[in-house]
């Protein structure tokens, strides 16, 4: 594991994307759909005392609107607005009822979404453009698991996997959208796309929303995972705001050869740093190496630390969620969903981690919060790791 600490002045949400209003807009928007219902936010006691920490809170996004993954948050709610201003309708006038009915779609007309993605992210904008009577086209990095790419089919899009890595294919995703006239629906930002992106990190504000009602304690430590950043942006700067008093030490993980994150945090000069390569890592939704421009400037102003972690990290924790202590709930949590659980039990329970966690300021008053973010997206990959043993940390110590 690797730790640096992210630069920049605490001082909040830079672009102002997640102001009280904006996400009461979201939450309102979200709550509009017939699937919607707050996911659970599972206090886990008997990990907590085995830890040796005061309390471990994991939020289990596997039941998030039947999709088994938190990513329809932000797609749902960036295309939500699109339709909404194609319209003429106010953001609080935006709602599933008024989206779906056929006065809408009459004056709104047929439109194509399209999307780059490793799996969840992809199935989000196909399942929203479906329920709300559009099209959708999705592309895949190489590699992706072909289950990923049948839920996406299933979920009604055009979908494919290409032979490109994930930065690539979000390149080729945003040329076909000028090409053809269709709309890109992606959690990255650059120089004249930007107001997509900032839509998606606002509808993430959402589940912090959700976090912080269910919370009857302010975390001392937050661990959210990070692809390019969109998520954990959104979550930090509810979270941070929800409790200036007592701010949570927030921190960001990413898998070792996609540490776009830490590098830029590491190179300490406020700008953006990029992993390179293939970034083989079995968290393939933290597979990317440009951190989203809008994640990155929120990110600097919300979050403490960027931190690194090994693939047995993260498997490590999917074992340890699926097989519970005492009567914790048993989560069923992905590569991905499992990777900041599997940082904070690593910085925990591995002596060669005891000076990060001393770093971070964890120890036997700390309340930690994690995400899940996804549950078992591709069934075989979760069964080799919590079946087989594969990907099992070398001379565990717990």
């Amino acid at each position: 594991m690797q730790l640096a600490k992210m630069p920049g002045e605490k001082n909040g949400d830079s672009r102002g994307l997640m102001s009280a209003e904006a996400v009461a807009d979201a939450r309102r928007y979200h709550a509009s759909f017939p699937q919607y219902a707050p996911t659970p936010l599972c206090d886990l006691r008997h990990l907590a005392e085995a830890y040796g920490v005061h309390r471990f809170f994991v939020k289990d996004e596997s039941y998030r609107f039947g999709l088994n993954a938190f990513k329809v948050l932000g797609s749902s709610y960036a295309i939500g607005r699109y339709l909404a201003r194609r319209a003429g309708l106010r953001p609080d006038e935006t709602t599933y009822a008024t989206l779906t009915s056929k006065a809408f779609r009459a004056a709104c007309g047929d439109i194509t979404f399209i999307t780059a993605t490793d799996g969840n992210h992809g199935r989000g904008v196909a399942w929203t453009a479906h329920a709300l009577g559009q099209h959708s086209v999705v592309y895949m990095p190489k590699g992706s698991r072909p289950e990923r790419l049948e839920n996406i089919r299933a979920a009604g899009a055009e979908a494919s996997i290409t032979d490109l890595k994930y930065d690539d294919v979000v390149r080729m995703a945003s040329e076909q959208a000028e090409k053809n006239g269709w709309v890109l629906v992606q959690d990255t930002a650059w120089p004249g796309y930007e107001e997509i992106p900032g839509w998606i990190i606002t509808g993430y504000g959402t589940m912090a929303a959700e976090i912080v009602e269910a919370m009857s304690e302010p975390p001392t430590h937050v661990f959210l995972q990070a692809g390019v950043g969109s998520m954990a942006a959104g979550v930090a700067a509810v979270l941070k705001a929800a409790w200036p008093e007592n701010p949570p030490t927030i921190l960001i993980v990413e898998p070792t050869t996609a540490d776009c994150f830490y590098r830029s945090a590491a190179a300490n000069d406020g700008k953006r740093h990029f992993a390179e390569g293939d970034m083989k890592t079995i968290m393939a939704g933290l597979a990317c190496g440009e951190p989203c421009s809008i994640a990155w400037d929120i990110l600097q102003h919300t979050s403490d630390f960027a931190l690194t972690c090994e693939d047995f990290t993260a498997a490590d924790a999917m074992r340890t969620l699926g097989a519970p202590l005492g009567d914790d709930p048993r989560i069923i949590s992905g590569e991905s969903g499992a990777s900041g659980v599997g940082a904070a039990l690593a910085l925990l329970g591995r002596e060669e981690n005891k000076a990060l966690a001393e770093a971070v300021g964890l120890g036997k008053d700390s309340t930690i919060l994690c995400i899940s973010t996804e549950g078992a997206t591709d069934r075989e990959r979760y069964r080799d790791i919590t079946w087989h043993g594969a990907f099992a940390a070398p001379e565990a110590e717990h």
